[in-house]
């Protein structure tokens, strides 16, 4: 197996490329925009093909280039499904494998540092890529995205400090000048999460940091949630409600990107023109109690049946503090006349 360990100064971030000589096949764990170029031009060097993107998490201090690499290469780009990714080719599963070539990797999933962190394993070489969860003598911080410092601490003793203790330890950072440790190293000296450090001083310790939010966290996660792509609601402009207006086409690209909610009444939504495909029925009269459960960073497109009531819709939810709502222009009406057009 082919494996170079890349570094980005910015950030520093450890870029993982694993590839198959036989196959010609590659995988890049963790890429950072910005350094497509490097990244591309190892991979020729090496007479390799991108074949897939993984990541072990949504990076708070740092924009992942995988959507960039999957438009250059055509390679898939894979994320744990226990995150709120969107826009990936394959949702990995705890215990499911991810081959390229014949390179295999386990996925475990290792919350903790965030709710949809996961660790990869390469039981062939004796390899692991921790990602946040487990640091070179130390580990990613629990106080943000969903972390919870027992849950780290479950994590890496189940899934990290159960492997062999010659398992080679690649991180998804370092900030030290270390690039490479193993299992039975940080289990021996990881002042943390090794030494004998039991769950209940674990959990004084983190909640005791009070470390500086990161930087671009604000650009970061909402970006990293697309796998790097660009927000599509950039494109959308605003109606003198300040609401943006997305058309049917918009819709046709974004579909996996956004919650499309139909605020008609029930007769209307099983009527005649029907709705459009993966809409939720959620009355206007009943939307602002329903969505005081949702996730206000969603991405949401409204839609009724002419765009007047998903307007007053979108409005709603924007001062309920959701900060992307859009409203479908045309509404189900539009959507029903294409439809017809089509067929004839």
């Amino acid at each position: 197996m082919i494996f170079r360990q890349l570094f980005d100064e910015k950030s520093n971030t450890l870029t993982y490329l694993l590839g198959d000589p036989a196959s010609g096949k590659a995988l890049l764990i963790d890429p950072v925009l910005g350094q497509e170029t490097r990244d591309l031009e190892l991979l020729s060097q090496l007479n390799l093909r991108l074949s897939w993107v993984l990541e072990t998490h949504e990076h708070a201090d740092h924009i992942t280039s995988a959507n960039k690499l999957r438009t250059l290469t055509g390679c898939a780009l894979a994320t744990p499904d226990s995150g709120e990714s969107m826009g990936a080719d394959r949702y990995l599963g705890h215990s499911e494998y991810l081959t390229c070539g014949a390179i295999e990797l386990e996925v475990r999933h290792t919350p903790g540092h965030t709710s949809g962190s996961a660790s990869y394993v390469n039981h062939a070489h004796g390899m692991v890529f921790s990602g946040d969860t487990l640091l070179i003598r130390g580990c990613g911080r629990t106080d943000f995205q969903g972390g919870d410092a027992a849950a780290l601490y479950a994590s890496v003793h189940a899934q990290i400090f159960s492997l062999p203790g010659k398992t080679r330890v690649f991180p998804g950072h370092d900030y030290n000048g270390h690039r490479e440790s193993s299992v039975a190293e940080e289990q021996a000296h990881n002042p943390r999460l090794g030494a004998g450090r039991d769950l209940a001083s674990f959990v004084t310790l983190m909640s005791a940091l009070n470390l500086p939010r990161p930087r671009l966290i604000g650009q970061a996660v909402p970006a990293n949630r697309r796998m790097g792509a660009p927000d599509p609601f950039e494109r959308l402009r605003n109606n003198e409600a300040g609401v943006p207006q997305a058309d049917l086409r918009w819709w046709g690209e974004h579909k996996s990107d956004v919650r499309l909610i139909d605020v008609r009444q029930p007769e209307e939504y099983t009527g005649a023109m029907g709705h459009l495909p993966g809409a939720e029925l959620v009355p206007l009269d009943t939307l602002t109690q329903v969505a005081e459960g949702w996730d206000p960073t969603r991405p949401l497109l409204i839609v009724c049946r002419s765009g007047a009531r998903s307007n007053r819709g979108a409005t709603a939810l924007m001062n309920m503090g959701f900060s992307k709502v859009a409203n479908l222009i045309g509404g189900t009406s539009g959507w029903y006349s294409s439809l017809q057009g089509t067929r004839t």
